[in-house]
């Protein structure tokens, strides 16, 4: 039977309440495909910071490079605000990503046919909707130097470097271009090249690739129209291919699409080695241990980790079809609660979730 190595990090907030739902279902996915799951729990974020002082112990490191894919629930408080930026809890997902060499981020978007009315935008312009977001994941203004704050005689400046270099674009290209071509064969690749040297860099990156790879259709835009076009027809795009900082804000700005940003997964991934796969949400400690947390972004994100990571695609697929059964019977998390649907805690849409694979 073959056997797969996890390292499950639920982090903080409700991080260890969405953390139990996936990993209930990991095990009774694994157990119905025949191979086995080996769960190796280990402490980031405010949970590490209590625990050794640092929000990344280099225990906890060590184990994700062993494994062969990491499972992340959340990570953040409040009560972290005012430490140090390198005691925060963010900071140690940053060390993980540079860590384990993580410079891809995969963040899919999709409409659930069930959810169309919870999106803030009309039905006939969010139906059928199905895009990827690829943005690259450590190279860019918040990794660029110089960066920093100084005192002048008169005032404070602070600055930061939006730099990247033919290497990591080529890299997060293929990418892009690789997950195209088992798609539609159509990338956007957004920049700011009327404006930023390092955007013109980009793009000319971009068409000596294009010319390499004649079988995709490849077309640029300016991040501010790409913006524009997300909410006016998302469903132009297949896959969009950006750098760090617009990848962060496109992204976010495309989860809404689909009424919920705590329904969508993504895959932070490298060369070589275990990738990282995570919801996008956040923390939410305002309702950690409530019982009120959606766990299906973090239900997405194992089937990711099954497909992607593990190369178990017909687990993955029981994943994906069990959110879709629950969707279609009504069943909702208060997040994406409205009338006419039954509302359930996140223990309840785990229960319901097991009961349809």
């Amino acid at each position: 039977m073959k056997k797969h190595q996890i390292v499950l990090l639920p982090g903080d907030g409700i991080g260890p309440e969405i953390t139990a739902v996936a990993k209930s279902l990991l095990t009774k996915v694994s157990q119905k495909h025949q191979f086995e799951l080996e769960f190796n729990e280990q402490p980031i974020g405010g949970s590490a910071i209590e625990l050794t002082g640092t929000p990344l112990p280099e225990s906890t490191l060590s184990a994700c490079k062993k494994s062969q894919a990491v499972l992340l629930a959340a990570i953040g408080s409040p009560k972290y605000d005012d430490y140090p930026r390198e005691k925060r809890p963010e900071t140690g997902l940053l060390a993980l990503r540079s860590g384990l060499d993580l410079f891809a981020n995969v963040r899919p978007i999709k409409i659930w046919s069930s959810l169309i009315e919870a999106s803030s935008l009309r039905k006939e312009v969010v139906t059928g909707v199905d895009l990827i977001v690829v943005r690259e994941l450590t190279g860019g203004i918040y990794f660029g130097k110089p960066k920093g704050r100084i005192k002048t005689e008169k005032d404070e400046r602070a600055f930061n470097t939006m730099s990247y270099s033919a290497y990591e674009i080529d890299r997060i290209a293929e990418v892009a271009f690789d997950l195209a071509k088992a798609r539609t064969g159509k990338v956007c690749s957004v920049d700011k090249a009327n404006v930023l040297e390092v955007s013109q860099l980009w793009r000319e990156r971009i068409d000596i690739l294009a010319d390499k790879n004649r079988q995709l259709e490849i077309n640029h835009l300016y991040v501010d129209n790409a913006a524009m076009q997300l909410i006016k027809d998302p469903r132009q795009f297949d896959v969009i291919l950006t750098g760090n900082l617009f990848g962060d804000i496109l992204s976010d700005e495309a989860a809404m699409i689909t009424g919920s940003i705590g329904m969508l997964p993504s895959a932070s991934i490298g060369k070589k080695g275990p990738g990282l796969y995570e919801p996008v949400h956040g923390s939410a400690p305002d309702i950690a241990g409530l019982d009120k947390a959606n766990p299906i972004a973090m239900v997405l994100s194992a089937a990711m980790m099954l497909r992607i990571g593990l190369k178990e695609e017909k687990a993955a697929d029981d994943l994906e079809n069990a959110v879709n059964d629950v969707l279609d019977a009504g069943l909702r998390t208060a997040d994406l609660m409205s009338s006419s649907f039954t509302e359930v805690g996140c223990i309840e849409m785990g229960n319901e979730l097991l009961k349809c694979i």
